[in-house]
């Protein structure tokens, strides 16, 4: 029986290996990055693991023994869900190995926003000691309303953390009942009256066919003349051409993003030469432990459907 891992971006898989050593079970790795390049390699996979390769429903149908997939991640808008299920095939995620670093990472991102850490930095690395910006993009939490858009895991986390900067706290989640976020002293709220109360608004939510482009021309349209948008959620929640239109206007104070669609980002890429926006390569949830248990508990998960146990986690049952 064999594991398909079909890409990584870590420097080996000492630990997947270590997992399945003296198990019976054969481990194949590749970095497949397109269906052609896929359906080779899954073709008489018994489970499969999946970072970032597009396992679409072509790639799915040429599954001929697969009883698992598993995506190393939280996220998983690279799996057709809806053709493995047709298949029959359990599709597993890791929901709960990042909450802390990205909650940091949001909160690291509105700080760096709202006083203006990156402008600074690169001046006195230019030899400029003066203020970078107006004074008027320089702000305390303590004088704002954020919003957060996703009441899951990683929302819940930043809430807690921006309760101690005293700032006001608007929450969009229409799966969870309202009382569950005035009960952690955040109040609950319409995304209509997120986009136009919020003096910044972060992305917590997952990427499904209600999310994908919330944040495009009507919505940015809405939002408070020079707001900060924060994304660490997906990237294609945000319609890439809508913000940067908005940025150029000016209707956007800010941006800092973790994502964006696509990834990499194109060289050339007018988002590329913003000084208004932070960009990192999605590694908001990044840090040892976290990486680590990643990679244990999505080992774990294919090992488990290979001795023909329900795995848990399973995303589209």
């Amino acid at each position: 029986m064999q594991l398909v891992i079909t890409d990584y971006t870590f420097p080996d898989l000492s630990i997947e290996e270590q997992i399945f050593s003296g198990t019976g079970f054969t481990l194949v790795s590749g970095q497949a990055k397109t269906p052609e390049a896929l359906i080779p390699l899954v073709k008489n996979a018994d489970a499969v693991i999946t970072q970032f390769a597009p396992v679409n429903a072509s790639v799915i149908e040429a599954m001929e023994r697969a009883k698992v997939i598993v995506r190393y991640g939280i996220g998983v808008d690279n799996v057709d869900l809806k053709a493995a299920r047709s298949k029959g095939i359990p599709v597993c995620n890791v929901p709960d190995y990042c909450i802390d670093e990205v909650a940091d990472h949001t909160l690291a991102f509105l700080l760096a926003t709202t006083r203006q850490v990156v402008p600074h930095s690169v001046g006195i690395h230019a030899g400029k000691w003066c203020l970078a910006t107006p004074i008027s993009g320089i702000k305390a939490l303590r004088d704002m309303t954020v919003g957060v858009v996703g009441f899951g895991r990683i929302g819940r986390e930043v809430v807690a953390r921006l309760k101690a900067f005293k700032c006001r706290i608007l929450v969009h989640d229409p799966v969870v009942d309202p009382s569950q976020i005035a009960m952690v002293g955040a109040e609950p709220a319409t995304f209509s009256e997120i986009l136009n109360t919020c003096d910044a608004i972060t992305l917590h939510c997952p990427s499904t066919d209600k999310t994908r482009g919330i944040i495009g021309p009507e919505a940015l349209s809405k939002m408070k003349p020079g707001a900060i948008l924060i994304n660490l959620a997906r990237g294609d929640l945000v319609q890439p051409d809508a913000l940067v239109e908005a940025l150029k206007s000016g209707r956007l104070g800010g941006a800092a993003l973790d994502v964006f669609s696509p990834e990499p980002i194109p060289t050339g890429h007018p988002i590329l030469g913003m000084t208004n926006v932070i960009l990192a390569p999605h590694i908001a949830s990044v840090s040892v432990p976290a990486v680590r248990k990643l990679r244990e508990t999505a080992a774990g998960l294919a090992l488990s459907a290979l001795r023909g146990e329900v795995p848990a986690n399973i995303v589209n049952a």
